[in-house]
């Protein structure tokens, strides 16, 4: 195998194998002389190709190119930005892009073109088919304007006479599709007969007998029309002769024949000898050849037909690629009207006689017919599309392609005859400047016939070498506090080109304004004065750049630092540094920490730290600047304290700086609530049956002498309130009526409420009692003292209603007692006063008896009733019911009103479960300030008040003050009582004083329930005391 037949082998292996991803087919169909900027299709939308880079996933500008050959007038336009296809401004033409060979309505009318996508990344070949729609634009014309027929006068009736079709360029069913005889004079009729071709020959019909005599021509017209819309046709005039009779008309041995012959045959070759016969003798026998109306004047021209004989012969050269197929009419006529026909086929065989064409269509515009190309073009960057044809068939038409040696260039098939001229490798202009080599075309047929292509390449040279820096890192070091314009160093770089690619350029990157840089010599010097402190290093790049086209660059990092010189004093974080510690803190406790800074570097840097003042309170880390309490913090004592600290670096010579220090004392939660109202444990105030919900029935009032969320306090009811009837504000304290009191209300309500501060980390406590007497008046004080008393041997959590049922029984009794004795005596006067209405004296002493029971019922009516009177009077506006009186604080150092030392205590926190008692004593007078109002209005009595201790029995961690205030009774509510039984006092009014003295001890057991957790407590009430009761 020689290198011929090699490089033939390869292409043809190529040939077969097509690169799907790069090359893609489209057809589009479109009707034939559509106007300008009709769009035909979109590639990108048809195709799908989508406009990312899949490798680098960002968008890219496609371009769409159309392939075409210089000086070629394009049917179509492509877009380069979006590629869509439109019409031109260049019709087409169905009927001459198709011209030649006909074309029936299945066979297709198409042209082709290609269309590439560019840059290089995203290159792709579209080839792109457009089938061509025939459009109704031809009408049917006949072949002569005039047609003449000659007829025997002996004709027989429905006797066909042939005459010439007519035709039409288009197709289908625009072609033609009915013939009209038109002023047939009832003589004539028209028949049309469909081929196997589908061709329509249309027939004159004799309809009556002929007479030449009588006439002996006919003049019509005949019309045809094709199928399209809108509908085109054409008239000729029809001219029919009656002549005299000649019995047989020639008759051919075959009225098909069909003949191949080689498209060399030399001219004069026979093609085929056409034979017909005529049963008549003499002249009437005589036949004459002629070609039918139908036949091309193209075949005439190629073929002669001998008029005697009838033999057809080849009469110019004939070209298989220009025409194919002939079909060749002939007519044998013996002189009569009606001659004989036969259709003959004559198919044209290709032979090798036309070698490959080689179509070079360049991707990359040449300039004076050469390519050039750029060094650093990438490999397969597309140079130009070549499509190879041949017009020959068959093995003559296979053709191979191939390069004729050995280039960095490759063809890549794409088609079964179109290829891709590519770069198979990088190209290197120091190796090769130019490139020239032939494209072969080379067929297969006997013997083979070939065809070159000449393609010229040339390099162009590319500014490919980058300068190169001596060092990629150059590190310097410089002192602080320089001077301007300092040298620091010398930067170079080289770069392997030449010419103006070698001249190089250099140029301070960002974060570089404190250097100067000479762009020619590299010379680096500091353009400003370096404070280490402000910036320590700078790291910046210097860029090294040729004069190339385009210029390449490379660059280096610089690295300089700034060393430290002590020019720097330590900085305190603050000026005046503030710590806030608890009074309780333990002696050598850490209170604070001072922070110190500098802003040098290494022992310049080194700080220590002093207390100036030789003060003994603090002791003073002087490292780590902790400082240290040599003192036990007592608030009341001393609530802040301030002193100087002084900072040293290690420099030389050391500098230093001076800030103040203050540690402030901070409050601690020891100070339980102190209740200033209500004032006393014995005081109540009335709520009458008409109060309405919301009205203020009573108030709470306390301080706690601590500061900020230890003194805010919180009020609540813990017991007392199960029916629901009052409600207590938690932030005032006020108690208004949930409810409108009913009848069952009436009687002694003992609210126990709690009132908590918001201390953290533990909260403190202080129980108050609050009595409310529900009734329209409240006119025997005393008796609501005594069940005052009484329900203090009632539990703080149960109501006083579960134990005073013996107390409201034995009411009851006395009441019953009353009433039955004041109905018998009133039945013992209405008796007397029947039987002896007529004694005066009698029945006075029955009134007066009568008199008698009834005040025994119901004492002192007119000392009550001038006592309403007195209250209305007295009576308080609607928008308060009570009026608590004000509690002023009162000053230390009073000695008139000392401490309130009756007191409750409980265990430290309410939800902790313990045993405890009453222990009642004498108190000493409340503290209140000499303006406080007068409060002996309310007590009526100078007695010592008790004091109510609630101990408790088995030991438990406590913290002082932690729960209850210690208030004497009169201050202070606790313990328990019996309800009040539901009756009107009548001794005394709201102010009476009733002088009472009890001594002797109880103990009752009973839970104790708060929000938490019930509590069981055993109370011990020892009393010894001599007080009023009074309504506050």
């Amino acid at each position: 195998m020689d290198l011929r037949d090699f490089y033939l082998l390869a292409a043809l292996i190529a040939c077969l194998r097509l690169d799907s991803a790069i090359a893609q087919e489209l057809i589009y169909t479109i009707r034939e002389e559509l106007p300008e900027n009709v769009p035909i299709g979109n590639i990108p939308k048809d195709l799908n190709i989508s406009h990312i880079n899949a490798a680098t996933g960002t968008s890219a500008s496609l371009v769409y190119r159309l392939v075409s050959k210089a000086g070629d007038a394009p049917l179509v336009k492509v877009s380069s930005s979006t590629g869509e296809i439109f019409t031109t401004s260049n019709r087409i033409d169905r009927e001459k892009l198709c011209a030649g060979a006909s074309y029936a309505e299945e066979n297709e009318c198409f042209f082709e073109l290609e269309v590439v996508i560019l840059p290089n990344d995203f290159f792709r070949l579209i080839k792109i088919k457009i089938i061509v729609k025939d459009t109704n634009d031809n009408a049917p014309m006949f072949p002569s304007p005039v047609i003449n027929i000659s007829i025997p006068e002996n004709t027989l009736i429905n006797s066909r006479f042939p005459i010439p079709s007519a035709t039409d360029p288009d197709t289908g069913f625009n072609g033609v599709q009915h013939y009209e005889l038109l002023n047939g004079q009832s003589v004539f009729g028209l028949d049309i007969v469909e081929t196997p071709e589908g061709e329509k020959w249309p027939q004159l019909i004799v309809q009556q007998n002929l007479d030449r005599e009588q006439k002996d021509t006919y003049v019509m017209k005949i019309k045809v029309e094709d199928g399209g819309t809108p509908q085109k046709s054409s008239t000729a005039i029809l001219q029919v002769t009656v002549s005299d009779v000649n019995d047989n008309r020639p008759v051919f041995k075959e009225g098909q024949v069909e003949v191949h012959i080689p498209e060399n045959a030399p001219v004069g070759t026979s093609v085929i000898q056409l034979h017909a016969t005529d049963a008549d003798i003499g002249s009437n026998a005589e036949i004459r050849y002629i070609f039918g109306a139908q036949v091309a004047p193209a075949t005439k021209r190629l073929f002669a037909l001998n008029n005697t004989t009838g033999l057809i012969t080849v009469q110019r050269s004939l070209d298989r690629e220009e025409t194919a197929i002939h079909k060749v009419t002939v007519l044998a006529s013996d002189g009569s009207s009606t001659p004989a026909r036969a259709t003959v086929t004559i198919n044209v065989t290709d032979v090798n006689d036309n070698p490959p064409n080689i179509d070079l269509r360049y991707i990359i515009s040449p300039i004076n017919g050469t390519v050039y190309l750029s060094e650093k073009d990438p490999v397969n960057t597309k140079i130009a599309l070549i499509t190879v044809s041949d017009k020959d068939t068959d093995v003559n038409g296979k053709v191979i392609c191939f390069i004729e040696r050995e280039v960095p260039f490759h063809l890549k098939a794409v088609y079964d005859n179109q290829y891709l001229l590519e770069t198979s490798s990088l190209l290197d202009y120091e190796g090769t400047k130019e490139f020239s080599f032939k494209i072969v075309a080379s067929d297969s047929g006997k013997p083979s016939l070939n065809q070159t292509a000449l393609v010229r390449v040339k390099l162009e040279d590319e500014n490919d070498n980058p300068p190169v820096f001596n060092q990629p890192v150059i590190e310097l070091s410089v002192s602080e506090n320089n001077r301007r314009g300092l040298y620091l160093t010398t930067i170079s770089a080289t770069d392997e080109d030449s010419g103006k690619n070698a001249d190089i350029v250099y140029q301070l990157g960002p974060n570089a304004s404190f250097f100067d840089l000479d762009r020619k010599t590299g010379v680096l010097t500091a353009s400003r004065v370096f404070d280490r402190e402000e910036q320590e290093r700078f790291i910046f790049t210097v860029t090294a750049r040729d004069n190339g086209t385009p210029p390449l660059q490379s660059q280096a990092a610089v690295i300089v630092t700034v060393l430290d010189e002590n020019d720097n004093s330590p900085k305190f974080t603050h000026n005046h540094f503030q710590f806030f510690v608890s009074e309780n803190l333990p002696k050598y406790s850490t209170v604070g920490v001072i922070t110190v800074t500098d802003a040098d570097a290494g022992e310049n840097k080194a700080v220590t730290l002093s207390i100036l003042n030789d003060n003994d309170n603090f002791v003073l880390d002087p490292y780590s600047g902790v400082i240290k309490s040599n003192v036990s913090f007592d608030r009341e004592q001393q609530s802040s304290y301030t002193f100087d600290v002084k900072a040293t670096d290690g420099g030389q010579p050391p500098r230093s700086s001076t800030a103040k220090v203050t540690i402030n004392v901070m409050d601690v939660n020891d100070n339980s609530p102190v209740v200033i109202s209500p004032p006393s444990n014995t005081s109540f105030k009335l709520v009458p049956l008409s109060a309405i919900p919301g009205s203020v029935v009573a108030e709470v009032f306390a301080v706690d002498i601590d500061t900020g969320m230890n003194a805010e306090l919180k009020y609540t009811i813990v017991s007392g309130n199960n029916k629901g009837l009052f409600r207590i504000d938690p932030v005032t304290g006020n108690i208004t009526l949930e409810e409108k009191p009913a009848p069952t209300d009436v009687g002694l309500h003992r609210l126990v409420v709690n009132i908590s501060d918001l201390g953290y980390p533990k909260s403190l406590h202080t129980l108050v009692l609050v009595f409310l007497y529900v009734n329209d008046t409240a006119g025997n004080a005393s008796y609501i003292y005594d069940l005052i008393r009484r329900t203090m041997e009632t539990p703080l959590d149960r109501n006083i209603g579960d134990s005073s049922q013996p107390y409201q029984n034995e009411d009851y009794l006395t009441i019953m007692i009353a009433i039955v004795a004041g109905a018998m005596v009133v039945i013992v006067v209405i008796f007397v006063t029947v039987l002896v209405r007529c004694r005066h004296a009698s029945r006075f002493k029955a009134a007066q008896r009568s008199k008698q029971g009834a005040e025994w019922m119901s004492p002192n009516q007119e000392n009550k009733q001038s006592k309403k009177k007195k209250r209305k009077k007295r009576k308080s506006p609607k928008s308060s019911l009570l009026n608590f009186v004000t509690i002023e604080e009162s000053k230390p150092d009073d000695a008139v009103h000392e401490p309130i030392n009756g007191t409750i205590s409980l265990p430290a926190e309410l939800e902790e479960q313990s045993i405890g008692r009453f222990d009642w004593g004498p108190a000493p007078p409340t503290t209140f300030k000499p303006n406080s109002p007068d409060l002996a209005k309310h007590y009526k009595s100078a007695s010592p008040q008790p004091a109510f201790h609630l101990k408790p029995d088995t030991p438990v961690s406590v913290k002082k003050h932690h729960v209850i205030q210690e208030l004497p009774l009169d201050n202070t509510f606790v313990g328990g009582c019996d309800t009040l039984s539901k009756r009107s006092s009548t001794s005394s009014d709201h102010f009476s004083a009733s002088e009472c003295s009890s001594q002797g001890g109880f103990k009752t057991k009973g839970p104790l329930h708060t929000r938490q957790v019930n509590e069981h407590f055993y109370w011990s009430i020892s009393t010894a005391y001599k007080c009023p009761v009074n309504q506050y």
